[in-house]
């Protein structure tokens, strides 16, 4: 059992804003104790995973470390962050064991099932402060159930950017450990655009720009996307759709099937998929479950923006709203205040994170079905 002292209750305790545009102000954010750690993942060459067509995987990899910690702890809540093709997260000193054997299994996992290599670190926010970078962090009430943090301060960047250079990164576990996967699902079917395009948007500040400028940007970037219905949401406000047989059946055997067989772990996920496939469509109700209002509570609790030492965001989206959005950041680049990529699709996609169907705190990651966040940065990176 976790042992509960001060640090324990730091994230439990922090105010939920429920506006989005709030969050670019940082007089918002809370520093994290100062012994705590940043969990960072990230998948190594994820641009060449979704060249060849693996963005499902990448998707279902990056939620992982999220799932594999959120077990290890219990359920107790702690700040994180999806990446698309890796996650962020932070962790009191009480947590930093299992959290560490979580992204040390996920790790090797990772590799065992999917051939996908993962580069996992701990670092602690004491060693950002030292190197100048702090750690500050907003919750964000997405819905009535669903929370989810943000960062700023550029701690998180910085270790990230630490990882990268080999630096507190968590060995793999031994071969054939098994992360807990329990939640880990990815059964809805893709959303299509209704405006025009799906836009995967990526965007971090220059080193060297003022963040009070950095943060007008953000502002100006999300004050436009507003201006879509339902601020660019690509999940359909009437609920998800189910499809049969869902795309992601055996991406979510691998997660599941622990030291089981796959196709029985395959097995089970279509058979609960046809469930939920056959309520949605018909409005029945089982035992206190309703299909087609979970299907609306998904949308809700989606997470299709966020702020994680930079902006990120999957817009259902015009072409003039593209083009707006484009004039902000290009003329926002141009003064040096910050770097972006932006990549278009047809499509969003959606992994998720269920403890359970009965309650309303389930998660729901959004990506652009072609990689988005992942073409975005790339982009980025070259531009």
């Amino acid at each position: 059992m976790v042992s509960h002292h001060q640090g324990d209750n730091f994230y439990d305790g922090l105010p939920r804003e429920t506006s989005f545009d709030h969050l670019t102000d940082l007089g918002r954010y809370t520093p994290l104790p100062d012994d705590w750690q940043i969990g960072v993942a990230d998948i190594v060459n994820s641009t060449g995973e979704v060249a060849a067509g693996r963005y499902k995987t990448v998707n279902m990899v990056g939620a992982a470390v999220i799932s594999a910690v959120m077990n290890a702890l219990d359920g107790q809540p702690f700040p994180f962050v999806f990446g698309g093709d890796g996650a962020g997260f932070a962790i009191g000193p009480d947590e930093a064991a299992a959290a560490q054997q979580a992204l040390a299994a996920v790790a090797v996992w990772a590799r065992a099932e999917f051939d996908i290599g993962m580069r996992v670190a701990l670092v602690p926010v004491a060693d950002a402060r030292t190197a100048g970078h702090d750690v500050q962090v907003a919750r964000f009430q997405a819905s009535p159930g669903a929370d989810y943090a943000m960062f700023a301060g550029g701690g998180l960047l910085w270790a990230e950017t630490e990882m990268k250079r080999q630096r507190y990164v968590v060995a793999p576990a031994a071969a054939g450990t098994i992360p807990d996967l329990t939640g880990l699902s990815c059964r809805w079917a893709h959303m299509k655009a209704r405006n025009g395009k799906i836009l995967s948007l990526v965007v971090a500040a220059m080193p060297e720009a003022d963040a009070a400028d950095v943060a007008e940007v953000y502002k100006q970037v999300i004050d436009v996307a507003e201006q879509l219905d339902r601020g660019g949401h690509p999940a359909p406000q009437v609920g998800m759709v189910s499809r049969w047989p869902p795309a992601g059946a055996t991406l979510e055997a691998h997660a599941a099937r622990g030291f089981g067989l796959l196709g029985a772990a395959r097995r089970k996920a279509l058979f609960e998929a046809l469930v939920a496939w056959v309520l949605i469509r018909t409005g029945l109700k089982i035992g206190g479950f309703d299909a087609r209002r979970y299907a609306r509570v998904v949308a809700d609790n989606a997470d299709f923006r966020k702020l994680d030492d930079g902006l990120k965001m999957t817009l259902d989206c015009d072409a003039k709203t593209q083009t707006r959005l484009q004039a902000v950041l290009t003329a926002a680049a141009d003064r040096g205040i910050v770097r972006f990529g932006m990549a278009t699709q047809d499509e969003a996609m959606m992994t998720c994170i269920v403890p359970s169907i009965l309650t309303d705190d389930h998660l729901h990651f959004i990506d652009g079905a072609a990689g988005g966040y992942t073409q975005a940065a790339a982009q980025m990176k070259t531009r």
